[in-house]
C-alpha cells in the first residue's frame, strides 16, 4: 500500500500542477478549467455549454443526506469511500451526515488514514518552482499564484489532508463543475459541491481524523456499515440544506 501511495502522491503532484497550466496568464480570469479534459478552456468558446455544465447536479443518489451509521470512529470523524463515492461525517450516536464525492480516476485511487492540517476558504494555488521551471523550459508558461474564485478548480473551500504532520498533497475541495461528482475524474483529491465542502468545513477543525477506503473498497466493513436513512423524526429542512 505504501508504494501504491507514493505513486499516486507522485501523480497527484504533477496532475493538479498541470492544472495551472495556461499559454497566456493575462486571460486567465477567462478560461476555466475543464475537469472531464484536465485542461484550461476558453470560457468565451462555448458560453452556453460551459453555463448548461455548471447547471447540472450530481445523480440523486449523491446528495446530502442523513444517514444512520455503525462505526466504532469519534464523532467527527470523516469517512471517505471511494468505491461508493460517499464521504460520511460522523455525527455521533449512529447518525452521519453523507455528502456525494468525486474521487480519482484510475490509476490516482488511494486509500489511508489522515488528519486534517489546515483549511482555506476559496483557496488559491501555488505551482512548485520547479515546474514553473520545467515548464517555461518547454516554452509553456505557469502563472506564480493562481487566485481562488469560481474560476479556480479547487472550489469554495479546501481541506489539506496530512500524514505523519506532513503535507500530502491531496485534498478535500470543492469544484465549479458539481455534475463531477459521482465519478471517478480527479488526480487523487476528494472533491464536492461547493455548498457541501462549505458545509462540512465549517464542523471540520485541523486534527480531524480522515480515513479513505480505496477503490477496491478494501477493508470497509472494519470502518463502517451504512445501516439506511436517518429515523424520520429529523428535521427534513437540516437534513437537506444545514448538514
Amino acid at each position: 500500500m505504501q508504494r501504491n501511495m507514493r505513486i499516486a502522491l507522485i501523480a497527484a503532484a504533477a496532475l493538479v500542477g498541470a492544472a495551472g497550466l495556461t499559454p497566456d496568464p493575462a486571460h486567465a480570469e477567462q478560461r476555466y478549467y475543464d475537469h472531464a479534459s484536465n485542461s484550461w478552456r476558453d470560457a468565451s468558446a462555448a458560453p452556453s455549454r460551459r453555463m448548461s455544465q455548471s447547471m447540472r447536479k450530481p445523480a440523486r443518489q449523491f446528495m446530502r443526506t442523513s444517514v444512520s451509521i455503525d462505526t466504532n470512529e469519534a464523532p467527527g470523524t470523516i469517512i471517505v469511500d471511494s468505491q461508493r463515492k460517499f464521504l460520511y461525517h460522523v455525527e455521533g450516536r449512529g447518525r452521519a451526515t453523507r455528502y456525494g464525492v468525486g474521487v480519482g480516476r484510475e490509476g490516482f485511487g488511494w486509500s489511508g488514514d489522515m488528519k486534517v492540517g489546515r483549511k482555506a476558504e476559496w483557496p488559491g494555488w501555488t505551482p512548485p518552482k520547479e515546474m514553473i521551471a520545467r515548464e517555461k523550459a518547454a516554452g509553456r508558461i505557469i502563472p506564480p499564484y493562481m487566485e481562488g474564485g469560481p474560476n479556480n478548480p479547487l472550489g469554495a473551500a479546501a481541506l489539506y489532508l496530512y500524514r505523519n504532520g506532513r503535507d500530502s498533497i491531496f485534498r478535500i475541495h470543492g469544484t465549479n463543475q458539481p455534475w463531477t461528482i459521482g465519478q471517478n475524474m480527479s488526480s487523487g483529491c476528494i472533491r464536492m459541491m461547493n455548498e457541501d465542502v462549505q458545509a462540512l468545513y465549517a464542523k471540520t477543525g485541523t486534527g480531524t481524523k480522515v480515513i479513505v477506503i480505496g477503490p477496491d473498497g478494501r477493508g470497509r466493513d472494519r470502518i463502517y456499515r451504512e445501516a439506511g436513512l436517518a429515523a424520520s423524526g429529523q428535521n427534513i429542512l437540516e437534513t437537506l440544506f444545514g448538514g
